[in-house]
């Protein structure tokens, strides 16, 4: 289930709504002590929480509001898994407890490196006219109107109709496939994290496939949910092809600027340059790239928008 959206007006922390916060953490604690099988523990026995409880948790957790978080409720340990970057202080992880109240046993804090962010204006094949780069991610159609689906941050701040090139040029072999231009019609951010952009006029080239950066492309004929575990690479302008698995799967995350929900999570490294990229298993498309931690040097962990609720979004193909 998808929480309510919430965008930031601007990218700092709140200040005032500290005080509705801590207002509002009073209220879940009381609200969590009047919760059916939420009683103390027999001493030294570990505690178990229902999926009602879980769930409990991790709006709790969306109600502390710190930016530089995410989570999501991991059935099989019975724990609400929550990972700090490194700028999310011990006082902010004190407060994330506190509005779990008798519920704070159930989460499992973890620190990631680095800040995270939704990694803005990304480089494969596209960018604005003022040098707004982002990554495209999967070639499709609606209809037989051709277009491909990127990063929702990529295009909240653009103008509508704003117009995308390839940058520097169409790699080679290209992806996009054509060398028109196209223009931004939809996004969905925060809360989602996806855009639409509109080739003018029909490709040249009716493949839809993936740079690999190795010379080669790899073609997209399909699209499919993750499940943990799965293999997966994402390909994106800055690092070009990088390779992991999908470690967890509906988590929010919340950025500096919003909340996103309902997430991919991987231990595949990216870097701001790299929004918007695809994320695939062979020829089965998986997600788009969001934003995450970390960097390809030293590693991270990176966050994706699932595909197949984009292409149900718009009613697209892949191609």
């Amino acid at each position: 289930m998808r929480h309510t959206r919430r965008e930031r007006t601007t990218g700092h922390r709140p200040g005032p709504g500290r005080a509705r916060l801590i207002a509002a953490l009073s209220g879940l604690a009381a609200l969590a002590l009047l919760l059916p099988g939420v009683a103390a523990a027999d001493s030294g026995q570990p505690r178990t929480f229902s999926a009602t409880q879980l769930a409990d948790a991790g709006d709790a957790v969306l109600a502390a509001d710190v930016p530089g978080t995410a989570w999501a409720v991991d059935h099989a340990s019975g724990t609400v898994r929550v990972t700090a970057d490194e700028t999310v202080s011990a006082t902010e992880l004190a407060a994330i407890r506190r509005a779990a109240g008798p519920l704070a046993d159930a989460l499992v804090i973890e620190r990631t490196p680095g800040r995270l962010q939704a990694y803005p204006r990304g480089g494969d094949a596209i960018f604005a006219w003022d040098y707004w780069r982002c990554t495209l991610g999967f070639n499709v159609r609606i209809g037989t109107t051709y277009y491909f689906i990127t990063a929702g941050h990529c295009l909240r701040e653009l103008p509508p109709r704003y117009v995308w090139w390839p940058f520097p040029k169409p790699p080679d072999p290209p992806n996009p496939p054509d060398p028109r231009s196209g223009f931004g019609v939809h996004f969905s951010y925060p809360g989602n994290d996806y855009g639409l952009v509109q080739y003018q006029g029909v490709p040249d080239d009716l493949q839809g496939v993936v740079n690999l950066y190795n010379g080669s492309v790899q073609d997209i004929t399909g699209a499919a949910n993750p499940i943990v575990g799965q293999s997966a690479c994402r390909s994106g302008g800055t690092t070009g092809l990088a390779c992991g698995s999908v470690t967890g799967l509906n988590y929010t995350v919340n950025y500096p600027d919003g909340v996103v929900t309902g997430l991919i999570r991987t231990n595949i490294c990216a870097e701001p340059g790299d929004s918007g990229g695809p994320l695939f298993n062979g020829p089965t498309a998986l997600g788009l790239t969001s934003g995450g931690s970390g960097n390809c040097s030293s590693g991270g962990t990176t966050y994706f928008q699932p595909v197949v609720e984009v292409l149900n979004a718009y009613g697209a193909t892949v191609y």
